[in-house]
């Protein structure tokens, strides 16, 4: 599908078993990652109802705007439009939402949220927001850190070996299965340097506090590991506070790769029986 900027969006639609009555999961996933993180998670979700994944633009399959490789004015806000379109798209108008981000997905599915307000007045029926952050990101404090986030966005080509199975484990909890931290390892590999380094910045800009009270229309549960180096405990923490009457939920020994790591919590949360 095409965005308003010309993005061309990957989307991949499980259809339920009785399309006239069911609800929709749409899954949003983090950066560096493609559609196929959730996989785990959207395997364990019933024949009932209806999944949507997608590339987020830049990622997987999905392109730039106006269909291009190169990024430009890349931002978390854009994400949330994308998101909205590909709701209009592959959502029949009269199916319950349930929403649920990895990550940057999760900053997606929060700038979602600011933006269409109405939709959390009936339709939305629940939203999770795993390993991820409502603002407050800071990076990893190297020094040249943003020129060089800046270069990787000009630069052509995959990330390929510069994922490491080393590098992949520090965002797992302990024992990683090895097995789930190659398909992890692979998916990134597979991302571009340009989508790396453009969306580091708009993840440092991040901040979608403004949708707190919106997305405090509906049950939302926050999901963090303590093991978690990217959006860490606190970040978590944070953010469940920050949206009156979110449940949070913290894993003791779990890292940012939640969708790997635990995906039948994730699944539940989702169902509403978790």
């Amino acid at each position: 599908m095409t965005t308003a900027d010309g993005a061309r969006l990957a989307a991949y639609v499980r259809e339920p078993s009785d399309p006239t009555s069911a609800a929709t999961v749409v899954l949003s996933h983090g950066w560096t990652l493609a559609h196929e993180s959730w996989d785990l998670v959207a395997e364990r979700l019933p024949r009932s109802v209806r999944v949507v994944t997608y590339d987020q633009r830049g990622h997987g399959h999905s392109t730039f705007g106006r269909g291009r490789k190169r990024p430009k004015d890349e931002s978390v806000r854009r994400l949330g439009s994308d998101l909205d379109a590909i709701i209009d798209r592959c959502v029949p108008d009269g199916s319950p939402l349930i929403l649920g981000g990895h990550s940057m997905g999760g900053m997606s599915v929060m700038a979602y949220a600011g933006a269409h307000p109405r939709a959390f007045d009936g339709r939305v029926q629940r939203v999770l927001l795993t390993s991820t952050a409502i603002s407050g990101l800071t990076g990893a404090g190297v020094r040249g850190e943003a020129a060089a986030m800046q270069l990787l966005a000009r630069t052509p080509g995959r990330m390929g070996k510069l994922v490491t199975l080393k590098g992949q484990r520090t965002l797992y909890g302990a024992n990683p299965d090895p097995l789930l931290l190659e398909a992890s390892r692979a998916l990134t590999a597979k991302t571009s340097l340009r989508a790396f380094g453009a969306f580091h910045g708009a993840l440092m800009l991040h901040d979608e506090t403004a949708a707190a009270a919106t997305l405090a229309k509906v049950p939302v549960t926050v999901v963090v590991g303590t093991r978690d180096r990217l959006t860490s405990k606190r970040l978590g923490t944070a953010l469940a506070k920050e949206i009156p009457g979110a449940r949070l939920e913290v894993l003791d020994g779990i890292g940012h790769m939640t969708p790997y790591e635990v995906p039948d919590l994730l699944t539940g949360v989702l169902l509403g029986t978790a």
